[in-house]
């Protein structure tokens, strides 16, 4: 580390060739169309732009174009959002017309079962198709290093499988394989992160000694770029890697090192299974025990890239475990994580409402404050705010959730201030955003049903004009809940009594922000007209 550097700080050496890589569109000629599947996961979010900046257009192939709003290239002419099911022939081919090479970015990130593992064989298999009918030439896809050889976990049988069913076509394929990828929002960082930073003393599996050789994100996204300049890698399949290569118990250490906490005292045992070590890290950490699971089973086997052929094809400054880790953590002080583990959540449709028995428990308030101020106060609802009243009673919700096996409270948000469509906000997943208007969020807490709380503001012409010269408004609540059987029943009547209180409080929280927003607002704009 630089003498003059904090425990933690970003490195500035690493940092400016990154920032000024992405410091704004450049005009540069189109070099040709390419597919990205996975633009609204966490490698995937962060590749766009590469290839923007790279000079190619980006086709997106999603299944909801609102859950790319809130991305900063979104509103680039050279990206085009198709809407279609990964799983129809046409809709991935009608995706690929025109495009020259195809990102497969699409993983079952849990443990894998018959279902999940027949569904990603399906899913690689129609891909590979639709790549040989448009006329794809090639097709990239970003695996896991530890995929070869006998004994290999179900979730990483599952990878070997996809990379076959990818190659099965005209295509040629191109696969990069990678250990840990460390960077601010992955989820083999995160888990890294909390473990590290909540816990003094660990006790973990033996794979704790295992050998890894970790790469920072911006290697990894480098490395699937430049494939496409580089006609040797057509065909191949390439181990990549960082400069070092450690124990996770090293890395643990770097890790508090660079959070600024003292050293971890880490006692290896041999009895704690893949599965009993994905329960723990469901615990502590904000992932949940499917997306840990196969991440532990990843772990068991030594990830050590088996030649250099990527570095010497495509060469670039590798960053090393502590530089890497530097620039996550920078990236999360400075609230500019790009992409998060969390992004690419499945937004199903509505709740079929008119299925059942539906409860209904509506608040509202009158706010002397206008509806911007209070749309900003509602979006800033969970993650390190929390919900404005009762914090003890969602920590308690929380951690029931967690137990068994909800995603809790720890998930968190990824921006403390803005809110997009599909954005994770701790137990809940953002199904509709109206900016100054409305927001709508869908329960991903384990339920017997259904639930939805929205919030809608609504003017209020009779009410008057604010302290603050803004007409005030008025802030409705409405909690929506379908119960699943008797237990369905149960637990709403055994909720319904807090919720006077738990969401009450939450809206008198609200005004209370809103006002403060409103007021700041207006004697800003008072001291500049005084200025003026």
């Amino acid at each position: 580390m630089p003498q003059g550097t904090e425990p933690g700080a970003p490195n500035p050496r690493l940092l400016a060739p990154a920032l000024a890589a992405r410091s704004g569109r450049q005009e540069i000629m189109s070099k040709s169309s390419v597919l990205v599947t996975g633009a609204t996961g966490y490698i995937g979010g962060r590749l766009v732009p590469w290839l923007l900046d790279a000079g190619y257009d980006v086709r997106c192939l999603v299944r909801d174009r609102r859950k790319l709003t809130a991305r900063p290239w979104a509103d680039d002419p050279r990206v085009t959002a198709v809407e279609g099911d990964a799983m129809n022939e046409e809709d991935v081919m009608r995706a690929m017309q025109g495009c020259s090479a195809a990102y497969y970015m699409i993983h079952s990130m849990m443990v894998v079962g018959s279902e999940y593992r027949e569904r990603d064989r399906r899913l690689a298999t129609t891909f590979a198709n639709a790549a040989g009918m448009a006329g794809v030439e090639r097709i990239l896809y970003l695996g896991g290093l530890g995929e070869t050889g006998e004994g290999l976990s179900e979730h990483l049988e599952s990878r070997r499988e996809t990379e076959e069913a990818l190659a099965s076509g005209p295509a040629k394929l191109t696969v990069l394989r990678a250990a840990m990828i460390i960077g601010s929002g992955s989820a083999s960082f995160e888990i890294l992160r909390y473990l590290v930073e909540r816990l003094p003393v660990m006790v973990t599996p033996r794979w704790v000694q295992t050998e890894a050789q970790p790469i920072g994100v911006r290697n990894v996204l480098h490395y699937l770029v430049a494939c496409l300049d580089t006609p040797e890698t057509a065909g191949r399949t390439l181990d990549i890697g960082g400069p070092d290569v450690f124990s996770y118990e090293k890395i643990m250490q770097i890790m508090a090192e660079e959070l600024g906490v003292r050293k971890r005292l880490i006692m290896p045992v041999p009895v704690l299974t893949p599965k009993l070590s994905s329960l723990w890290i469901h615990l502590i950490t904000p992932l949940s025990a499917k997306i840990a699971r196969p991440l532990a089973e990843g772990l068991k086997n030594r990830v050590v890239a088996r030649n250099n052929d990527a570095a010497e094809l495509m060469p670039q400054e590798l960053l090393t475990v502590r530089e890497s880790i530097q620039m996550a953590l920078g990236r999360m002080r400075d609230r500019d994580v790009e992409t998060s583990w969390s992004d690419a959540g499945v937004m199903p449709g509505d709740p079929d409402w008119a299925g059942g028995k539906v409860f209904v428990d509506e608040h509202r308030i009158a706010i002397a404050a206008p509806a911007d101020s209070v749309y900003r106060a509602v979006c800033r609802i969970g993650g390190g705010q929390g919900y404005y009243s009762a914090s003890w009673l969602w920590q308690l919700r929380g951690w029931m959730d967690r137990l068994v096996g909800g995603p809790g409270l720890r998930r968190g948000r990824r921006d403390p201030i803005h809110i997009s469509y599909g954005d994770a906000l701790d137990f809940w997943r953002v199904r509709g955003v109206e900016p100054g208007r409305a927001l709508s969020l869908r329960a991903e807490m384990k339920l017997p049903g259904e639930a939805q709380l929205d919030f809608a503001i609504l003017p209020r012409a009779s009410a008057g004009a604010s302290p603050h010269g803004n007409a005030a408004c008025e802030l409705v609540q409405t909690a929506r809940f379908m119960p699943r059987g008797l237990f369905g029943l149960l637990y709403w009547y055994a909720v319904q009594p807090f919720h006077g209180v738990v969401f009450r409080g939450m809206l008198h929280g609200i005004e209370r922000a809103a006002i403060a927003d409103a007021r700041a607002g207006y004697e800003e704009s008072h001291a500049d007209r005084q200025a003026g």
